[in-house]
């Protein structure tokens, strides 16, 4: 079969989870994404929110399953030679919808072909056929490598853990309650003193309580410094959940920062400005803070915006005084106060 060779690679991507203003839940997901001719393929397919087959939170065996099923190791699991590329990231059932593709060796090479939107085991390219990706054809040699290099345990360790810093309790609880709903582990403490190495390699970010001193945080910054632990650091903005959680999530996301969607959010009273690299599905949350110390709870923009850099108004009423702003892909998140 004809086909230009395409270069193949896999890296590190999320979906972000996040406190749904509705009081509902998006769960977080670390997963392998294919990169194609050095662009993730997930941003070549629409505004999809999916996760790919190789997730970091399945179990091994069923990790390992998937991975030599795309080296063609065993039989397809759908009909006609497709492969799930990628699924549902709240169930991954198919009946939710995922792309599928027909992934076949010809001779060295290997592949994919025929992408398509599949609700059941058979694929209506005609009606829900992707006519303009693919067909890729990747060398061989390069292909192994990327996927056995997953089979030889140098699949990206998520750690899925923050360690929340502070005194005050009942708001750290209620953030390590919305962090474990969306799947991620908290663990509360004041400090990091006599914790063991083994222990502190387990999270992937430390989040302070904005009430923190900055001797309790820099304490905490040399207990993993002591234990050789690279690990993000969050200031807290604002006792707000929703808030804190998007902080959160974007510092456990591990991507390359050149392979993400939303890149960039600053704003001021008058306005926001965002970044994405590809079109994409972008929602905008205001959140204030008020003299009584109550949050509000502003939808800003819910739309679909082109690659490069947008500004969008803000309304005064929505930013006035203390205020924050949550910008969110279905990859990614960013946070930015509101400046005046």
């Amino acid at each position: 079969m004809c086909a230009e060779y395409a270069t193949f690679g896999l890296a590190p991507a999320m979906r972000a989870g996040g406190v749904l203003n509705d009081g509902g839940y998006q769960v977080h997901r670390d997963f392998v994404d294919f990169i194609v001719d050095g662009r993730p393929l997930l941003f070549q397919l629409s505004d999809l929110d999916a996760v790919s087959p190789l997730a970091s939170d399945v179990p091994p065996a069923i990790f390992t399953a998937q991975v030599r099923s795309l080296l063609l190791e065993s039989e397809a699991p759908l009909p006609g030679g497709r492969y799930v590329v990628y699924g549902c990231p709240e169930c991954e059932d198919l009946a939710c919808g995922a792309v599928t593709a027909v992934i076949q060796g010809d001779g060295e090479d290997f592949i994919w072909r025929d992408f398509a939107w599949q609700t059941d085991e058979h694929a209506d390219l005609e009606r829900n056929g992707y006519h303009g990706i693919g067909p890729f054809r990747f060398r061989g040699a390069e292909y192994r490598t990327a996927l056995g290099a997953l089979l030889n345990g140098s699949a990206p360790d998520p750690r899925r853990r923050v360690l929340l810093i502070g005194a005050r309790v009942a708001v750290l609880a209620k953030l390590a309650a919305a962090l474990r709903t969306i799947g991620v582990g908290a663990d509360i403490a004041q400090d990091a003193d006599g914790v063991p190495s083994d222990e502190l390699r387990g999270y992937g970010a430390v989040a302070f309580h904005h009430a923190a001193g900055e001797q309790e945080r820099a304490a905490v910054r040399r207990a993993f410094e002591r234990a050789g632990v690279p690990v993000a650091h969050v200031d807290g903005l604002a006792p707000i959940v929703p808030l804190l959680v998007a902080q959160i999530e974007h510092a456990l996301d591990r991507s390359p920062a050149d392979r993400r969607r939303l890149t960039g959010l600053t704003a001021t009273d008058g306005g926001a400005d965002v970044e994405v690299t590809s079109a994409c599905r972008v929602t905008l949350t205001a959140y204030r803070i008020d003299r009584l110390s109550r949050t509000h709870t502003h939808e800003i923009f819910d739309g679909v915006l082109e690659a490069g850099r947008h500004r969008v108004a803000l309304d005064a009423k929505a930013v006035r005084g203390r205020s924050f702003l949550v910008a969110r892909t279905a990859g990614s998140v960013l946070v930015a106060a509101v400046n005046p």
